[in-house]
């Protein structure tokens, strides 16, 4: 359990946001998780979408194909092409039906690929941060990190995980901790969300 933070702060915060910026993030997630699909790709040996195909809706480090790729079908989502195991050397995206990649991968073959915005094939939500800063307080619906929401943990989502996730961002943008911080579940990934930072006495 965290030390008490001053609830002048919180008060303060929870003011100067106002009623509807304090909307329960549950109360959207019905409509938000309608919104994404899983990443889906098929490559095919030949362009034009001809000879043998591979349906793909993970990240894959290893395609261990026999033949290079040439053509892709993308059913939703966007996917990095990578010319080494493991996602290594270079790589290129694509985000859309592709008859012929020869333009795009430019000479490499394709060994490995992955959807961009997360290893479990679910392109990453939109990003809306909105934060209220006082002199010793920082508040954030949605923290991001580089444009991207930040996920709560890594492995299974549990609150202290969560608020170790929390004091790790603050800490990030200045602060020296988390006082209080919710998840937010979009499709099975857990983001933080309404995030308190503080500077002192959490």
């Amino acid at each position: 359990m965290k030390g008490v933070v001053r609830l002048s702060i919180v008060a303060a915060v929870a003011a100067s946001l106002g009623a509807g910026a304090l909307v329960s993030s549950s109360a959207q997630q019905p409509q938000q998780d309608r919104m994404y699909r899983p990443a889906e790709a098929t490559i095919y040996r030949d362009a034009a979408y001809r000879g043998p195909a591979v349906f793909i809706g993970e990240e894959k480090p290893n395609l261990g194909l026999a033949w290079p790729v040439n053509s892709v079908r993308v059913a939703s989502g966007a996917w990095e092409l990578c010319e080494k195991t493991r996602f290594r050397g270079t790589c290129r995206t694509v985000d859309r039906d592709t008859p012929m990649l020869g333009n795009i991968l430019r000479g490499i073959t394709v060994r490995s690929m992955r959807p961009v915005g997360g290893s479990d094939g679910y392109p990453a939500p939109p990003t809306n941060d909105q934060s209220v800063r006082g002199n010793f307080a920082e508040f954030h619906t949605q923290p991001t990190t580089r444009g991207t929401r930040v996920l709560a943990c890594t492995g299974s989502a549990t609150a202290s995980c969560a608020a170790r996730t929390a004091d790790s961002w603050c800490r990030s943008i200045g602060w020296n901790g988390s006082a209080r911080e919710h998840m937010e579940t979009i499709q099975g990934r857990v983001y933080l969300a309404d995030v308190l930072c503080v500077r002192s006495g959490y």
